[in-house]
């Protein structure tokens, strides 16, 4: 976890100055991202918090879903990471949502993805979404790899979006 720690303190340090909060949804990262920001003195400033969604079941049951959102959404893709992002922002009523979703490894995931297959999604004052693909089976060191860029790509739309009113 400590690759994360210099990321989850730049995003920090975005969030307070803009004095906005994060809500996480994460799966194959495991909690890494959730505990990465955490791990911060002061994340109750930025942090409303997170969930480890290791299934589509998880995030179905979460009260503000419905089956009808999953109409044509694959999950492990980026319209799904963009949906997990904002239906956690919503749940937890944040002005920021990150989503993680993937197959972290040894073994790829029953959608036909290969293990280092990663979605990300940020959803807030802009929504950004991306696949990354590590082409490893290392499932660790995967996981980090998958924090890393979900706190990369939170990073740059921080600094993207336009000031927080």
């Amino acid at each position: 976890m400590k690759e994360l720690l210099p990321l989850a303190e730049k995003a920090a340090i975005l969030l307070k100055a803009r004095k906005q909060t994060i809500a996480v949804a994460e799966s194959s990262a495991g909690g890494l991202i959730n505990a990465a920001l955490l791990a911060l003195p002061g994340a109750s400033a930025y942090c409303k918090g997170g969930m480890v969604m290791y299934t589509r079941d998880a995030l179905m049951s979460l009260r503000n879903m419905n089956k009808s959102m999953m109409d044509g959404i694959r999950a492990s893709s980026e319209p799904y990471a963009l949906l997990k992002a904002r239906v956690i922002r919503e749940h937890l009523v944040a002005d920021w949502g990150l989503s993680e979703s993937g197959a972290a490894g040894p073994t790829g995931n029953k959608y036909g993805d290969k293990a280092g297959h990663c979605v990300l999604a940020v959803a807030g004052g802009i929504e950004k979404s991306l696949t990354l693909e590590t082409a490893s089976s290392d499932r660790q060191a995967n996981m980090v790899a998958f924090g890393q860029a979900a706190l990369k790509l939170l990073i740059e739309c921080l600094e993207q979006a336009p000031p927080a009113k």
